[in-house]
């Protein structure tokens, strides 16, 4: 994983419920177990002191309220709630507690025991679970809830609940408030890219368009410096260079710390570049190998300035928590109607290609900027792994967007084909691609390492209020 992909796992609140006629013991064992489970497995706990409530669980509504007091001085603080039921659980102390909680929220239900049906350990929080999420309906407050209906927290089952709800509070942290740079005007060819601003900023996604001539002229009048010298050692050190002329070199570092500049004074959570053809006309340079580099470090990056798969492409990496690729629906794979070769000219996060891949003329940008004036593009090939794959466009004030799995595999790839690419199987290609192209999707496609398709999708939905199709 390249060093600024690292990904901090989410800090839950948790919400104990609580109806007075069931044993405070249920309670106690309940805020014990939790606390244990969820520091095991690597999140932030806090729940509200013991003294508040009785055990720090919520009853009544006046208990309500001062849990959603607490929580509000945690705002910031913590990525969502865990509404944990030892027992049936109020439910109109729920309501009051969560109404204004501001964070995605899981609601789970402790099983009840054959062997331990009496009175002092009966918990009935298999019917109090509808009971909560009934109210939660009624007030219009969004939750998660996930199968099966009752779990122990020490199960491996809940760990897995845990990890798709932990990348659900990822995404819709980092999509909220997301800030997404346009740099360079759209292409004028690529129509297929247009996207409606203002249909992003109701989603809460801010668009900062920068002009190519402000890049150009900082890139000329860099100063060599440390975080120059920095980041020409890592981009030699993380790709192949052999004939790569030192002026086009000298240009790509001087371009990666120009829109490391960029992204801290705009405060940029992903970006999308215009990369052909003045790169090309006026710096002689193609950008792939740039855009590479940011993604491994954690900075989404999509070249032909398509702003909407930049956008899926920072979703897609907040679930995996590993880097997202901006790629061509580009060939078919001989007669297999279920694969395809998808590619681009080089922007992959060097973690995600077999091997360090080859700096080269862009050969098709050379016919028409002449040969040696487009070095940049990363050639090689992306790794065998299954992934999450989508895009985004704006219809209709809405943004829509199509989601799915596939799997990269280890077919080969004619040694001749330019820049990096993969085979990549789908268990209906052909209906996926008549969705793409039926519906106006772009001829780009976003893709992450990881199976998180249902994570993505309850982010998007539940809490983001995307109109998303599986696929």
């Amino acid at each position: 994983m390249g060093t600024g992909t690292e990904t901090r796992k989410s800090t839950f609140a948790v919400y104990l419920g609580n109806r007075g006629f069931f044993p405070a013991s249920l309670l106690a064992a309940a805020r014990e177990e939790m606390t244990r489970v969820l520091t095991a497995g690597g999140y932030g706990v806090r729940m509200l002191d013991p003294q508040a409530t009785r055990h720090g669980a919520v009853e009544t509504v006046a208990e309500g309220q001062r849990f959603a007091e607490w929580l509000a001085q945690q705002r910031g603080e913590i990525d969502g709630v865990i509404v944990s039921l030892p027992n049936f659980g109020d439910e109109t102390g729920a309501v009051t507690a969560l109404r204004d909680a501001g964070v995605p929220i899981l609601v789970q239900a402790y099983p009840d025991e054959l062997d331990k049906m009496d009175q002092a350990r009966r918990r009935d929080a298999f019917c109090g679970k509808f009971s909560i999420m009934d109210m939660f309906c009624q007030y219009g407050i969004r939750f998660t809830a996930l199968p099966p209906h009752t779990v122990s927290p020490g199960s491996e089952c809940f760990a897995a609940q845990l990890d798709h709800f932990d990348r659900v509070c990822r995404v819709v942290k980092g999509m909220r408030r997301l800030t997404v740079g346009a740099i360079g005007a759209r292409t004028t060819a690529f129509k297929t890219v247009r996207i409606d601003e203002l249909t992003l900023q109701k989603a809460g996604i801010t668009t900062e368009t920068l002009d190519l001539s402000m890049i150009f002229r900082r890139v000329r009048e860099l100063t060599p410096d440390a975080a120059y010298r920095e980041t020409r050692e890592r981009l030699l050190g993380s790709c192949c260079w052999q004939g790569v002329p030192e002026a086009s070199i000298d240009n790509l570092v001087r371009l990666r710390v120009v829109l490391d500049q960029v992204i801290a004074e705009y405060a940029l959570d992903a970006l999308a570049l215009r990369c052909w053809i003045e790169m090309e006309q006026q710096l002689h340079i193609a950008p792939c190998v740039v855009l590479g580099d940011l993604n491994n470090r954690g900075i989404t990056a999509a070249c032909e300035v398509d702003t909407g798969n930049a956008i899926v492409m920072q979703a897609l990496k907040l679930a995996s928590g590993s880097p997202a690729m901006c790629l061509d629906w580009n060939n078919n794979y001989g007669d297999d109607p279920n694969r395809c070769i998808l590619f681009h000219c080089g922007p992959v996060a060097f973690d995600l290609m077999t091997a360090k891949g080859q700096i080269v003329d862009h050969y098709m940008l050379a016919t028409a900027v002449g040969k040696g004036n487009s070095f940049g593009c990363n050639e090689g090939r992306i790794r065998p792994m299954p992934f999450t794959y989508g895009s985004l466009l704006t219809a209709d004030g809405k943004l829509q967007s199509y989601l799915g799995e596939a799997e990269f595999t280890a077919d080969p790839i004619p040694t001749d084909f330019f820049g990096c690419a993969g085979v990549a199987k789908f268990a209906d290609l052909q209906g996926v691609l008549l969705h793409v192209g039926k519906h106006g999707y772009r001829h780009h496609v976003s893709a992450s390492p990881g199976r998180h398709l249902a994570a993505v999708k309850e982010a998007l939905t539940t809490y983001l209020n995307w109109d998303v199709t599986v696929l």
